[in-house]
């Protein structure tokens, strides 16, 4: 997925440096540079795995053994971290979806499908027919803002007991599958589109984030004066009133993007400690509009976890809170990072952010993205097994 000729200088100079940063230990996001400890745990969330593991082998079956060693990397493999949410500025590893046979591309959709819920199926594949809805839109770029303009990858072997997993990324769409026996973590999770709704054209009627944008709201409206002026960092999203590091024309807002699996970002805004019960329930809502891409085993898991550490997490909130207004927010606890953003024009010409252009981001902090804690915990269990019972935990 090359970058368009006449983008690839602006490209080196504003997006950050992927491929170094892939290649660091990671550590995770976390508020001050050190993991908090024992968050995750091995688990049966049952779901059933063998759906997705089938169709994973499915598509590596119907490969040749060319594109096999393009597409398969070891569990813990660096490139798990090589995405970016635009376009990459190195040789992107994996499998391209427009350089497939039709029916290989199929069996890909397959695996998503089988992973996700019907929801997160949806949305995964609004994302990819909203970007190719770009395209037609502005008549140019014409073979970057497509449908299948994506590569694909999968780590370790696919199984219903050993750990393996799935990446789908591309501009406005980044999804990290890992799958562990019943469990799976689905971070880091990049979705975006511009514009949010095509009006026009071959994907006329599509929409993403109603459900986002509307829940966000709805909690926002919720604050009292008092906490408000807590939960909201800054009033406008202009540019000219916002500081450098908040007005970024590839990032604006977003705190947890690509490059950022190390991230130190504190907290910020108003403790849920201190909303009412009501308004607990609409945070809990809101996350929930997110977590339902998840399969209902795992979503489940995912929200008890939320719910636990509920009190811990944040929710920090830039822009006004009309109909029509452009804002960002985030809820921030030491499970979870949620990001949505409304963004300036990249290919439209908006210079302000506006609600038809959103990227919105979730994460696992504390070494929960790519499942790696729960790989590591996978790990300790099955060596700490083979050296005998006296050892296992």
């Amino acid at each position: 997925m090359a970058l368009p000729p006449d983008l690839q200088a602006v490209a080196r100079e504003l997006f950050p440096p992927v491929l170094e940063r892939a290649k660091e230990p990671l550590v995770g996001i976390t508020t001050d540079g050190h993991v908090v400890p024992d968050l995750f745990a091995l688990q049966d969330t049952g779901w059933d795995p063998g759906p997705a593991s089938g169709a994973a082998t499915a598509f590596l079956d119907c490969l040749t053994p060319t594109q096999r060693e393009r597409v398969l990397f070891a569990v813990d493999a660096d490139e798990w971290r090589m995405w970016i949410n635009a376009f990459p500025t190195w040789d992107p590893h994996g499998l391209r979806l427009d350089r497939l046979q039709p029916a290989q591309r199929e069996h890909v959709f397959a695996v998503l499908e089988a992973s996700l819920s019907a929801t997160g199926f949806s949305e995964a594949r609004t994302a990819m027919k909203l970007n190719a809805a770009l395209g037609e839109l502005i008549g140019q770029y014409r073979d970057t803002l497509t449908e299948h303009s994506y590569s694909f990858a999968i780590f370790g072997t696919p199984s219903t007991k050993e750990p393996w997993g799935w990446q789908l990324w591309g501009h406005h769409l980044d999804v990290h599958c890992f799958v562990l026996g019943r469990q799976m973590v689905l971070t880091p999770t990049f979705i975006g589109a511009e514009p949010t709704e095509a009006d026009r054209g071959t994907h006329k009627g599509l929409r993403l984030f109603d459900e986002q944008r509307t829940a966000g709201l709805d909690l926002r409206r919720s604050f009292r004066p008092e906490q408000a002026r807590q939960a909201v960092l800054h009033t406008s999203m202009r540019a000219q009133d916002l500081p450098a590091e908040l007005a970024d024309p590839v990032n604006g807002r977003h705190l947890g993007g690509a490059a950022q699996d190390n991230r130190v970002i504190p907290y910020a805004g108003l403790p849920a400690s201190r909303l009412s019960p009501a308004q607990r329930q609409s945070l809990l809502h809101l996350v929930k509009t997110y977590a339902q891409r998840l399969p209902e085993g795992p979503a489940a898991a995912f929200m008890d976890s939320v719910d636990r550490h509920l009190d811990e997490t944040h929710i920090a909130w830039i822009g006004g809170s009309g109909d029509d207004d452009a804002f960002y927010y985030r809820v921030h606890s030491p499970v979870v990072l949620i990001e949505y953003d409304c963004h300036q024009g990249v290919f439209l010409d908006n210079d302000q952010p506006e609600p038809f252009h959103v990227h919105t981001i979730v994460r696992t902090p504390n070494g929960g993205d790519y499942g790696r804690d729960l790989l590591r915990r996978h790990l300790a269990r099955h060596h700490a097994q083979q050296r005998g019972p006296a050892n296992a935990w």
